[in-house]
């Protein structure tokens, strides 16, 4: 059995930068079309300077596949020019409330001071991607931080407005309610719960931020997912870290997905009986919210096992060791 897919996207990606750029971003870009590249750099990259260099850092390092890095820039206030400036290089901001997640020091503090720069952005038409936290218990962070996007939809109807990774049905909900709201899902908060990663023995190369939910949430981002809803996307959060970074106190929050996206996604769709809406989810309804017309491939899997690899160089993969039932068998670019 086999099946292909046209220009795959992943709406959320981390690159870093350096060697480990040049170690992962070559994995997202054979099997992609293109990616929404995050800025929560360090420094992050919130100037055009930055913006122009770690872009060409990006081609650099995926220069043997055809791919579209789309770059972001990390939110803060920036005038008028420099957003004008900004536009032509960038598919949206990313905001970050401060300290919620890896390299976040420099997020926003104050939701209520942010209305200038959104304003700008509703104007010239900059998507506003969020990282949708609070700093509350760990289960009802995004909980929480559902008021905050309701009332950012109201105040500024003209601006997309992007839920990142939502992992709670009752995000699914909320995106319902404002015809301006889209979201992207992950592919570990399809598969796992918060017991796989802290129900036995504690797993680290599952631990993430946003941390995985409770059944019935996953229940939920499954049913919208299988069924491609219109507004969800599909978008990684690949987020390497080496192996010091995660087996260790203070554990990293990330999960390497890049290596292992399509096979298991091929795999979950086919086993709901869902294949014909995989491609809209991993693509067609991310050109149709951004606009983005990505490069030309055809990504071919079959129904033949392989196994992940323990690791790629100093990052352990999601599923590392593990066999899978469907691989990509072929890799076609126009």
């Amino acid at each position: 059995m086999q099946l292909q897919l046209t220009s795959p996207l992943d709406m959320h990606l981390h690159l870093r930068e350096g060697a480990m750029l040049d170690l992962v971003a070559p994995l997202s870009a054979r099997d992609f079309a293109g990616a929404v590249v995050m800025p929560n750099l360090v420094p992050p990259v919130d100037n055009l300077e930055r913006l122009a260099a770690y872009t060409a850092a990006v081609r650099q390092a995926t220069q043997d596949h055809p791919f579209a890095p789309y770059m972001t820039l990390f939110f803060r206030e920036y005038d008028q020019a420099t957003l004008e400036a900004a536009r032509p290089h960038i598919i949206g901001m990313k905001l970050y409330p401060e300290g919620v997640t890896t390299n976040s020091a420099g997020g926003v503090r104050d939701l209520a001071a942010i209305a200038p720069t959104l304003e700008l952005m509703q104007h010239l038409g900059i998507p506003l991607l969020v990282h949708g936290e609070s700093h509350g218990f760990v289960l009802d962070r995004e909980a929480e931080f559902l008021p905050v996007y309701d009332r950012l939809a109201r105040q500024f109807p003209r601006l997309t407005i992007v839920m990142e990774h939502i992992t709670t049905a009752a995000a699914l909900d909320l995106l319902d309610q404002h015809p301006n709201l889209y979201a992207t899902v992950t592919l570990h908060h399809l598969l796992i719960t918060l017991d796989d990663v802290a129900g036995g023995l504690l797993q680290p190369h599952l631990f993430c931020k946003p941390i995985a939910k409770r059944p019935e949430d996953r229940a939920a981002l499954r049913a919208a997912a299988l069924r491609a809803h219109p507004k969800l996307m599909f978008g990684s959060d690949s987020a390497p870290h080496p192996l010091n970074r995660k087996e260790a106190a203070g554990c990293a929050a990330g999960v390497f997905s890049a290596p292992v996206i399509l096979p298991l996604l091929a795999e979950f769709f086919a086993d709901h009986d869902a294949l014909p809406h995989l491609q809209t989810f991993v693509s067609d309804t991310a050109r149709s919210v951004y606009g983005v017309n990505p490069p030309q491939t055809t990504i071919t899997l079959a129904r033949e096992p392989w196994t992940v690899p323990e690791a790629y160089g100093n990052v352990v993969p999601f599923y590392a060791g593990r066999t899978l039932p469907w691989q990509v068998v072929e890799r076609a670019y126009a």
